[in-house]
């Protein structure tokens, strides 16, 4: 390898096209000196976003988690595009809601199936 002509090419922060979806993603430098991909124009409240999937904007443009909590009740966040994104399956935010969730459904199930049957409409002539 010669030298080099020119600076090395940095990687800079944008948007690109999700290869999974196509919608726009923004690159995001973290404070790890990693990137991350964010939804774009999505800021909720702190609060309804579990603590570790809550992106801080910080003054110098990167991100990092912000796992407080809880939040301050004002505080915006940036969630990361793999949660929106339609072409990929929703992740396991909270392991015990889900398991909670399929007990509901298996109680539901055993429910309907041991249920008698409604009355009838209109009752025989017994006579």
């Amino acid at each position: 390898m010669g030298p080099l002509d020119e600076e090395p090419r940095l990687l800079r922060a944008g948007q690109s096209r999700c290869p999974a979806c196509g919608l726009p993603q923004d690159r995001v430098p973290t404070l790890d000196q990693d990137w991350v991909l964010l939804e774009p124009d999505m800021n909720p409240l702190a609060h309804t976003v579990p603590a570790e999937q809550r992106w801080i904007e910080l003054s110098d443009g990167r991100v990092t988690v912000y796992g407080v909590c809880p939040p301050d009740q004002t505080q915006r966040c940036r969630i990361e595009h793999r949660l929106t994104c339609p072409a990929q399956p929703l992740p396991d935010l909270w392991p015990w809601l889900t398991t909670l969730r399929d007990e509901n459904a298996r109680q539901a199930e055993r429910r309907k199936a041991s249920e008698q049957p409604p009355p009838p409409e209109e009752w025989p002539d017994a006579g």
